[in-house]
């Protein structure tokens, strides 16, 4: 499917209600929506804009959403019962979810959000001409990478190590973790991947960097951060590990550097 068939598809969007009294009456939209985890907050913000144009769950447009809880079998196995429902488009909210979704279906439309590589993870052809039956928003740029590194050195100046928390199996964990590396000399540091796929993981891994001085932590946007953000953020402090992260200023975070979802 073309760019412009896209646009003109989520276009649609604000224009069913009208098209659907004008032209259909009586036929009721339906949105997929597979999500990696419900702590993202993406899901709450996209309905509301739904109901602000007059789209209303169960009235004029059936809504069916999926949480994977950063659990890949879970999540391929909502992919497939949402893909069989047939919707008029889906809804992703990271690389892995549009992975799943494109082993389903090549035909129903999938518009994501939250990827931070598109074209390197092979979602897309290019960013002018996407190709394909998908389409989204990126919320990365490769600068972030040496920001994050430069930020953790501002407030821990002596900061000789940095462990790199990436989640196992993600599709954007190498990218990730190469624009760190190639920005750690700039900063004097080294870096090391730690490569996390559940709680037990993630603490092992903080636990055994702890041992050794003047370490710190850069926490890599994914699903499974998403799910134990509180989790990390408590073992940094405990370990006393100055860390930064893509988001969870709220929730206690030392300091974060990222998208701002609210604006979108």
């Amino acid at each position: 499917m073309r760019r412009r068939e896209f646009i003109t598809l989520l276009g649609g969007v604000a224009a069913w209600p009208m098209a659907a009294r004008a032209q259909q009456p009586g036929t009721m939209r339906r949105i997929a929506i597979l999500d990696s985890a419900k702590s993202t907050g993406d899901i709450a913000a996209f309905l509301q804009r739904l109901d602000a144009l007059g789209w209303r769950n169960g009235r004029n447009v059936q809504i069916e959403i999926r949480y994977g809880e950063s659990d890949i079998n879970r999540a391929r196995n909502f992919a497939a019962e949402l893909a069989a429902m047939k919707p008029d488009i889906f809804l992703a909210t990271n690389t892995q979810m549009v992975q799943l979704i494109q082993a389903e279906t090549h035909s129903i439309a999938i518009v994501f959000v939250n990827v931070p590589d598109p074209v390197g993870s092979g979602l897309v052809a290019s960013f002018a001409r996407p190709g394909g039956n998908v389409t989204g928003f990126t919320n990365f740029d490769p600068a972030m990478g040496g920001k994050w590194l430069e930020l953790l050195k501002d407030v821990a100046p002596n900061l000789k190590r940095v462990a790199v928390i990436l989640q196992a199996g993600n599709p954007t964990a190498a990218g990730f973790f190469k624009m760190i590396e190639a920005a750690a000399p700039m900063f004097a540091v080294q870096v090391k991947p730690a490569s996390v796929s559940d709680g037990p993981s993630i603490d092992a891994a903080v636990e055994a960097f702890a041992q050794e001085p003047e370490g710190g932590l850069v926490v890599a946007a994914s699903a499974l951060a998403a799910v134990f953000g509180d989790r990390i953020i408590a073992l940094a402090a405990r370990t006393r590990l100055p860390a930064i992260y893509s988001e969870f200023p709220a929730a206690g975070a030392l300091m974060s550097y990222g998208i701002d979802r609210k604006i979108y």
